[in-house]
C-alpha cells in the first residue's frame, strides 16, 4: 500500500479533536493534536498482547510513504490502546486519515493513496454538546470497605518486605439514560485538565476509552527518549490555593518513598538500552484540577542510533511500571491478581502512537471511562508502601474517581 504526506492549511481544532474522539482515534497533547478517521485500513493484530512475536514495526515498513518530510508521527501512523496485562491480545490501527497538527499552525495529512477527500468526515461532523448526566445505576468493585481490607493485607505483606510496593486499585460501573458520546467527554476533559494528554480511542466490542492522561509512559525520537514517571498524590480541596498542600507533598516521607521507588525502578531499567540517562535530583509538582501529583523527568540517549530502542520494545521494557503495578514487578502483579479478583482491562495500559520510524509516544492509561452507549467503567488506584493507611488510600481513589466522573458523566460521586 502507498500512503501520501502533505502539509495542509490548519483545520479548526475543536474540529480535528471532535473528529478523531467520536468515531475515529485522539491523541491530544498541549501542543500537538493527532487526529485519525475514516475507518483503519490496517490493523496488527498482537495475539499475545506487548509479550507477542508480532514484528508491528516490520508490518509497518511494508508499505510505502511518499511526499514532503515531515517531523516524527505524521506519516504512517499506529494507534493503540494496549490492556494492562501485557500477555492479553492487543490491536494496532492504521487510519485511513491521519491528521498532524501543532499548534502554532503546521498540519501534515497522510493517507492511502486516492483515499479521496477528508474534507467530506470534517463536514460530516456535529459540534458535541452533550451536558453532564444524572446517574442510572452505580456499582464499586470492590466496595470501598473491601478495597480498604485489601489495601490492609497489601501493608503487612509490605512490611515483612515480601515486596516493596504495588498499586491497587477499584473500578466503578455504570449506567446514564443517554448514549454517552466521545467528542463531548474529550472537549470536556481538554477544559478540565489542560495539561493533560487527552485520548480517545476505540476497542472491541464497540467500546471507546477516553480520558486524560498526566502521565508519560515513553517518548521515543531517534535514539532519545523521555519520560515522566508519576506517584504520590494529594487531593486539592476546591476554591483554596494549593500551595501549602503542594508544600506538604514535597515534604511527606511517605510519598516521597512512594516516588522515588518507581524513578529508581524505571531508570534500572532504562540504563540497559541506553548509555546516557539523566533524571531531575527531586520531583516537581504535577498540579491537576483536583489532585496534585509528585513527578520526576527522566531522559536519555543512545549513542549508536541505528540500535537504539523501538517505541513497542521500550513498552516491553517499561510497562508496568511501579506507577501502576508495583516491585518487583512480577511478585507485584500477582498480588494485584490476587486482592483485586476483577480483570483492569485496559486500565493503566498503555496508550497512543507508533510510527514506520520507530519512533512514537505512549503514555499511562488512567484518569478514564470507558464508554458502551449509555454503560460506564471507570478505575482508580493507589501506590501502597509499608507506610499506607488503608483510609487514606481508599480516600485516594475516591478522588481520583470523582475527577473522571465529575468531568465526564454526573455531578458527583
Amino acid at each position: 500500500m502507498k500512503f501520501v504526506r502533505e502539509q495542509i492549511a490548519p483545520i479548526e481544532w475543536d474540529q480535528l479533536r471532535t473528529l478523531g474522539a467520536r468515531d475515529g482515534w485522539l491523541v491530544e497533547t498541549t501542543d500537538t493534536l493527532r487526529s485519525g478517521f475514516g475507518g483503519a485500513v490496517l490493523s496488527i493484530a498482537l495475539a499475545g498482547g506487548l509479550d507477542s512475536h508480532t514484528d508491528a514495526l516490520g508490518e509497518l515498513r511494508q508499505h510505502e510513504l511518499v511526499g514532503v518530510d515531515a517531523p516524527p508521527g505524521t506519516g504512517i501512523v499506529a494507534f493503540g490502546t494496549l490492556p494492562f496485562d501485557r500477555t492479553a491480545p492487543a490491536q494496532l490501527d492504521v487510519p485511513r486519515f491521519v491528521v498532524t497538527q501543532t499548534k502554532d499552525g503546521p498540519a501534515w495529512l497522510t493517507s492511502p493513496e486516492g483515499s479521496g477527500d477528508f474534507r467530506e468526515s470534517l463536514r460530516a461532523q456535529v459540534a458535541p454538546s452533550q451536558a453532564p448526566q444524572s446517574l442510572r445505576s452505580l456499582t464499586y468493585q470492590p466496595t470501598p470497605d473491601e478495597y480498604a481490607h485489601n489495601v490492609a493485607l497489601a501493608v503487612e505483606i509490605l512490611r515483612r518486605k515480601e515486596i516493596d510496593k504495588v498499586v491497587l486499585a477499584r473500578a466503578v460501573l455504570g449506567s446514564v439514560p443517554e448514549p454517552l458520546d466521545g467528542a463531548a467527554i474529550a472537549a470536556r476533559l481538554r477544559l478540565r485538565e489542560p495539561i493533560c494528554t487527552i485520548y480517545s480511542l476505540p476497542m472491541t466490542g464497540g467500546r471507546r476509552y477516553v480520558g486524560a492522561s498526566p502521565e508519560l509512559l515513553v517518548r521515543r525520537v531517534g535514539a532519545t527518549f523521555q519520560c515522566n514517571p508519576q506517584a504520590g498524590t494529594i487531593a486539592l480541596p476546591p476554591n483554596e490555593a494549593p500551595d501549602d498542600y503542594q508544600t506538604w507533598l514535597l515534604g511527606s516521607t511517605k510519598n516521597l518513598h512512594e516516588h522515588g521507588v518507581l524513578v529508581d525502578d524505571l531508570v534500572q531499567q532504562l540504563s540497559r538500552s541506553y548509555d546516557e540517562i539523566t533524571a531531575d535530583p527531586n520531583p516537581s509538582i504535577v498540579t491537576l484540577r483536583t489532585i496534585a501529583h509528585l513527578g520526576t523527568w527522566v531522559s536519555g540517549r543512545r549513542h549508536d542510533a541505528a540500535t537504539a530502542p523501538d517505541a513497542l520494545e521500550l513498552l516491553r521494557l517499561l510497562h508496568p511500571t511501579a506507577a501502576v503495578g508495583g516491585i518487583p514487578r512480577n511478585d507485584a502483579y500477582d498480588l494485584i491478581v490476587r486482592l483485586e479478583r476483577h480483570d483492569r482491562g485496559h486500565y493503566a495500559g498503555p496508550l497512543g502512537w507508533l510510527d514506520a520510524n520507530g519512533d512514537g509516544e505512549w503514555w499511562i492509561g488512567i484518569r478514564g471511562v470507558i464508554i458502551n452507549g449509555t454503560q460506564f467503567e471507570a478505575w482508580a488506584g493507589a501506590g501502597i508502601v509499608s507506610e499506607s493507611d488503608p483510609i487514606a488510600e481508599r480516600e485516594e481513589t475516591k478522588d481520583k474517581l470523582a475527577v473522571v466522573l465529575s468531568s465526564v458523566l454526573v455531578d458527583r460521586v
